[in-house]
């Protein structure tokens, strides 16, 4: 299948300067935020984030990571059993700013699912949403505070992220999706 490429390493980068200073900007600095990655590449893009929030500002910016698979709307769907990993808040989020980070946002359930996890964990003073991609279409009220890139994929394109941590590679793409008895 043909992929086409939005974004390369480097622009990856400059997206999360951006989503970074955005961040600092919107919250008068990082002395109340934590970020919680939503597993597999958002918890890697909330350990860069918090690099670079980290060499932008004096402080240090709490990590921690979430895996939705069981919140999820759809797992009654699912052919097989979802492998499941642990979440990781080690941390109290009472009172704090959570970022929530994950690497495309599409239609919102995942974001849904997020948020009720969170909330499994406390009760947070404010709960703000930062995506390398963003989509555009939803099926869910939700919205991203902070967007990397607006990509206005059809519903029949797929927007892939990898990224070197997960992926041994890095960048944004977009392909057509398979239809049904397409040779892979």
């Amino acid at each position: 299948m043909l992929e086409h490429r939005i974004a390369d390493a480097c622009e990856i980068s400059r997206m999360l300067t951006r989503i970074s200073t955005q961040i600092i900007e919107r919250n008068k600095g990082i002395g109340n935020l934590v970020l919680v990655g939503i597993v597999r590449r958002g918890d890697v893009l909330a350990r860069r984030l918090a690099t670079e929030l980290e060499g932008l500002e004096e402080g240090k910016v709490q990590v921690g990571a979430i895996d939705i698979t069981l919140y999820r709307d759809d797992l009654k769907l699912a052919a097989e059993m979802p492998m499941v990993q642990a979440s990781s808040i080690p941390f109290d989020i009472d009172g704090k700013i959570v970022i929530l980070v994950d690497d495309v946002l599409y239609t919102g359930r995942t974001v849904r699912a997020a948020l009720t996890e969170i909330l499994d964990f406390g009760r947070p003073e404010m709960i703000q949403l930062a995506v390398l991609v963003d989509r555009i279409h939803r099926e869910l009220p939700i919205g991203a505070d902070f967007v990397g890139k607006k990509v206005p994929a059809a519903k029949d394109e797929i927007v892939d992220v990898y990224l070197e941590e997960c992926d041994g590679r890095e960048g944004i793409f977009i392909k057509k999706r398979e239809e049904k008895g397409d040779e892979k």
